[in-house]
């Protein structure tokens, strides 16, 4: 199994998560790790007609997703990993899964958040959660399409606050 990257993004999988991104990163496999959709057979809907069709759905919960992980199971796949949200991160990592480096694409509905980017927009609750997890070890970049420039999100963190 290569991961060939982890993304947070609020709206999972959708046109640029299954158009784009899939493609560029010639994805085998999206995991969808989110405790909701791993329990709302609607939402397993809506995710597998977006998912695009050469490519494997899997939507887990947290703690499934820590066992598939660490068990390996997707060892013939170029695995792309989506997120809803740093919570969910969080939750994996306390599980004891630890990514070296996750992608911050879209987050932007929160009351009381400073906008760190176009589409990076965290709050107080948010950048604790980061910070907390860049101390365990875990990379953060923000990057909304593969075309635009990867950035360190620590950076502008630590810039704007």
């Amino acid at each position: 199994m290569e991961i060939v990257n982890v993304r947070i993004d609020e709206r999972l999988v959708h046109a640029q998560v299954a158009a784009v991104w899939a493609s560029t990163l010639n994805a085998t496999r999206i995991i969808v790790i989110d405790d909701g959709a791993a329990q709302d057979e609607i939402q397993q809907e809506a995710l597998k007609m977006a998912c695009p069709k050469l490519v494997k759905l899997s939507i887990l919960s947290a703690e499934r997703a820590v066992d598939k992980l660490k068990e390996s199971c997707y060892q013939d796949d170029r695995v792309f990993i989506v997120m809803k949200g740093v919570k969910v991160l969080k939750k994996i990592a306390k599980l004891g899964y630890i990514f070296p480096e996750v992608n911050i694409g879209n987050l932007v509905n929160k009351e009381d958040s400073i906008q760190l980017r176009r589409t990076v927009k965290l709050n107080d609750e948010q950048i604790s959660l980061i910070k907390e997890l860049h101390d365990m070890g875990i990379k953060f970049t923000s990057q909304l399409v593969p075309s635009e420039e990867k950035v360190n999100l620590i950076d502008i963190i630590n810039e704007k606050i």
